[in-house]
């Protein structure tokens, strides 16, 4: 095997496209971590081999984009948050919801984060409850985390007041329909997040 030489060495440029090409979505703090000048982002965007993804975030000018892109955006830069909520429910096809926020669950105490774009629309959580039932997701690269199908609808009863209670039930009887979950992890969640009175008449309803 041939020695590699200062000649042969990969250029600055060349790691940061190749790290690009594993990442699909890059941020400063990914050169950093990789002892890479971050510099080398903004000669590779006046080159024209890499393009502004977003705030703060890069890709190839010709990466795949996926449907879900402004919830990997959302991930890469609200780290501790999860996709919950209406986005959670369009991850999982369940329901006509469409929202053009990005619904993102984040601890109590973190101060929110400010983003330009995608828009977002935060609700709180206790550590805890941000640690249950969390799927991650692989969306252009990115491992988005998005509270799965039955916590999901769960929390969409616990949160009804900002969503609306037609939202809930439309949630529970078509991810029922679609089988997107079990029963005993729907109720396991209910009881968990202390909805389960008011939940018990809707599911009876569409189970019997």
């Amino acid at each position: 095997m041939p020695a590699i030489t200062e000649a042969t060495k990969p250029t600055h440029e060349q790691q940061v496209l190749r790290l690009a090409r594993q990442r699909t979505l890059l941020r400063a703090r990914d050169l950093t971590e990789q002892g890479l000048p971050t510099v080398t982002l903004t000669r590779l965007v006046q080159a024209g081999k890499l393009e502004r993804a977003g705030r703060g975030l890069y890709s190839l000018p010709d990466a795949p984009i996926s449907e879900h892109r402004s919830l990997a955006e959302v991930s890469v830069r609200v780290p501790k948050g999860v996709i919950c909520l209406l986005s959670a429910l369009e991850v999982h096809e369940i329901g006509t919801q469409a929202p053009f926020e990005v619904w993102i669950a984040i601890p109590q105490h973190m101060v929110s984060p400010r983003l330009d774009r995608p828009a977002i629309r935060v609700v709180r959580m206790s550590d805890e409850a941000l640690a249950i039932a969390v799927d991650r997701l692989k969306i252009d690269g990115v491992a988005v985390p998005v509270f799965n199908a039955a916590r999901t609808v769960v929390d969409c009863f616990r949160f009804r007041n900002k969503i609306g209670l037609d939202v809930a039930l439309e949630a529970l009887r078509e991810g029922w329909r679609l089988r997107k979950f079990a029963l005993d992890d729907l109720w396991r969640h209910a009881q968990r997040g202390r909805v389960a009175n008011v939940m018990r008449p809707y599911i009876e309803a569409i189970t019997s």
